[in-house]
């Protein structure tokens, strides 16, 4: 089969459309029928056997392996128990509902690696995510098929795809990974079919293809902030497809104009819409206080079910004697908390550590006192006297009867800043122990409000301010987070509390529901704990992590299950051969679109055929994949949070298609020369047949790694895999 006769021509003359069904579930498309009768058939046949293949390879040798992270958020959504997670809520949600439809109950404990599923059904989560993954394959196909016109091209793209193992690995366990990337192929395929509408602007497909865009880029941003990068990819095209347009002098003002307010309407305001949306169905669904809590703000805990402060009463004004909980307003701050450890040896004065605490706990019980009476003001016989603004008092910790306490020790992790304790015996320190409360805004000698008064507490000795650091404390502090005593009078969140538990039997109460935010409060809130949740990201003990040079390469893979002879085993590594392969394709890329745009500025001779294959095939589709393998791969270069492997994939995807379509142009034009066409097509079909042999045999090789290893490692030279260490780095 020759190269020219499954080449697409450019003409856009009398094209017809034809509805169909896409085989993947993107809704119906609209596809060129250029081709005749049997070329559309053998179309549609290889369309739907890459496709087919895929799911074949997603789904073969299904093993049980526990996924204890997303696995344990889609059973919360089913139970409707609020939850706190880094990345916005679609993913999860759409994985509870995958688990839901197939019948799984949500109880399942999702506890630690290697726990039998027994008679939970998994099965449809499971093959939800491996049904998304294997959708990567057509999208892929389809986009490349679109840019380059060449169906050799789309092959080799999609049996790429289909064999490489890190991507099977992704696939088949119940992770967001395939979901992001779903999301993302549909973004990009959807993007490259309404630019090959250019010409019918204002036509049926022209708008639907440009609203599926925006849907696919809220679908990515919802289930990780990493789909800002398609998003950004998707920018840069609409910044120059408009430019284009402003340069047509055959176009009117106005009709730029509506093509701007289009592309603001499906690019903009419509994932803007459907985003929100999806964070209105997460506030609705998780209405039950959950493990979650203790990151929100205590407004925000006052709307779920089964918190202490929901539907609940309490003293409106803080009294000397009341029990007391505060909470920093920093996002995430946590409580202030103590407990009976003490300060290692060379971290400051050797007494009570004092932390903040981002769950519930009764060591984050304190008891307001006047800084000079040791008298219980909760016994009846005294008279009920209120805290107010400028007042100084004492913190005694409830559990240990021991007093918030600083002085001129340097904090632990925080430099400059004084270290605070808990001091004292029984609620006798010494004047370290003095604060004076003040209430933002409010003038001496006002009451101090629960939940609504924002308060300092500045240490009277030292005039410096309480405050939580946001800084995670090592093992010998329970990694809860620093607590300390700034010097700098600037009022921040890290410096204010409010007061939220409050227990006075002596007072009346009122209900807290006047507190409850609005949907725009609560929205803006959980976006700023997920950003800072996201920044102080660390890893966990013995966790493999990596940095973004090592990725391309495949320089060291990440162990999702086992550790010995005895474990069922899996790794995720790409494919060896197609990753350096695809690695040298973009050297390769950037050399040969550097020589044709040199060639073509110095007016080096070229076929008109050859010269619009190449300016439009290799410069304009290739640099578009190009560039979104830049944006998906160089940002995570500045992130300072902690990054493993599979963070690549996305970026995977683009260079692999940058592969289809470098190589199909390689070959195609470097056989030109020859003496007989028969000669140009027998070079150009077997060197994309060679390529795709020679990913077949990779994963042939390698294909224990996606589906499971038991027995020796690799390490041990009667291993079956010991040969396949081609790197010392990979650890299987």
């Amino acid at each position: 089969m020759s190269y020219d006769s499954l080449h697409f021509p450019a003409s856009r003359g009398n094209e017809k459309f034809l509805t169909t069904l896409n085989p993947v579930g993107m809704g119906v498309i609209f596809m060129k029928r250029d081709l005749n009768q049997k070329r559309s058939l053998l179309y549609y046949i290889l369309e739907l056997f890459v496709h087919l293949l895929r799911l074949f390879v997603s789904f073969f040798l299904f093993h049980s392996w526990d996924e204890t992270h997303f696995g344990k958020m889609g059973s919360y959504y089913i139970n409707r128990t609020f939850f706190f997670d880094v990345h916005p809520p679609l993913g999860k949600m759409l994985i509870g509902l995958a688990g839901y439809l197939s019948g799984y109950n949500g109880t399942f404990p999702f506890q630690k690696p290697g726990d039998k599923y027994e008679q939970h059904n998994y099965i449809g989560m499971r093959g939800f995510c491996a049904f998304l993954g294997s959708c990567l394959v057509p999208f892929s196909y389809l986009t490349v098929l679109e840019l380059s016109k060449s169906l050799p091209a789309a092959m080799l793209t999609a049996a790429i795809l289909i064999f490489d193992t890190g991507c099977i690995t992704l696939s088949q366990y119940i992770l967001l990974d395939p979901i992001l990337m779903f999301f993302l192929m549909g973004a990009v395929l959807s993007m490259v079919k309404y630019n090959s509408c250019a010409s019918r602007s204002f036509s049926a497909p022209w708008w639907f293809w440009l609203c599926l865009t925006g849907i696919n880029l809220a679908g990515a941003i919802g289930v990780k902030f990493v789909g800002l990068f398609v998003v950004l990819l998707v920018g840069v095209n609409t910044l120059c497809d408009l430019w284009e347009l402003l340069g047509d002098l055959s176009l009117s003002l106005v009709t730029i104009g509506k093509h701007f307010l289009a592309r603001v309407l499906c690019l903009i305001l419509l994932p803007l819409a459907l985003y929100t949306a999806m964070f209105a169905v997460h506030f609705a669904v998780l209405n039950k206080s959950g493990p979650g809590d203790g990151f929100f703000s205590s407004g925000f805990q006052s709307r779920l079910i089964g918190n202490n402060l929901h539907n609940v009463s309490v003293p409106e004004y803080l009294a000397f004697g009341s029990v007391i909980t505060m909470k920093n307003l920093r996002m995430a701050g946590g409580y202030l908390h103590s407990h009976w450890h003490l300060y290692p040896e060379g971290v400051g004065a050797r007494q009570q550590q004092v932390t903040a605490y981002l769950h519930k706990d009764l060591n984050n019980l304190w008891i307001i006192k006047k800084h000079n009476l040791i008298t219980d003001l909760s016994d009846p016989s005294f008279p009920v006297e209120f805290v107010r603004h400028g007042d100084v008092i004492r913190l005694e910790h409830k559990e240990t009867s021991r007093n918030l306490h600083s002085h001129q020790h340097e904090a632990p992790l925080t430099r400059k800043h004084l270290q605070v304790t808990g001091y004292g015996i029984n609620g006798t320190g010494d004047s370290n122990d003095f604060w004076r409360i003040e209430v933002v805004g409010r003038k001496a000698g006002k009451r101090i409000k629960v939940l609504r008064s924002q308060i300092r507490l500045i240490h009277l000795a030292t005039g410096c301010i309480l405050g939580s650091t946001g800084k995670t404390l090592p093992k010998w502090g329970w990694e809860q987070v620093e607590v300390t005593c700034t010097p700098y009078q600037k009022e921040t969140p890290n410096t204010l509390w409010n007061v939220e538990d409050h227990i006075n039997p002596r007072l009346p109460n009122i209900s807290l529901d006047v507190l409850k935010p609005s949907f725009p409060e609560i929205l803006v809130e959980s976006h700023m704990v997920m950003i800072r949740g996201n920044s102080g990201l660390k890893p966990k003990e013995n966790e493999l992590t990596s940095k973004p040079w090592h990725w391309p390469i495949n320089y060291q893979g990440l162990r999702f299950s086992g550790v010995n002879e005895t474990d069922y085993r899996v790794y995720l590594l790409g494919n060896p051969v197609i990753w350096w392969m695809n690695l040298i394709t973009i050297g390769l890329y950037l050399i040969m679109a550097i020589c044709l745009s040199v060639a073509m500025k110095r007016g080096v001779q070229l076929t008109a055929e050859h010269k619009g294959k190449l300016s439009q095939v290799l410069l304009h589709g290739g640099g578009r994949i190009m560039l979104g393998w830049l944006l998906h791969y160089l940002p995570f270069f500045m992130m300072g949070r902690v990054l493993y492997f599979h963070h690549y994939f996305p970026a995977m995807l683009f260079s692999t298609m940058l592969t289809g379509i470098t190589w199909d142009v390689l070959l195609k034009f470097c056989a030109g020369p020859l003496s007989t066409s028969i000669q140009t097509r027998y070079v150009h079909n077997y060197g994309i047949a060679m390529l795709i042999l020679l990913s077949i045999y990779s994963f042939y090789l390698f294909h224990p790694l996606s589906y499971g290893m038991i027995g020796p490692l690799a390490s041990d030279p009667s291993s079956p895999m010991a040969g396949l260490k081609w790197l010392e780095t990979w650890e299987f």
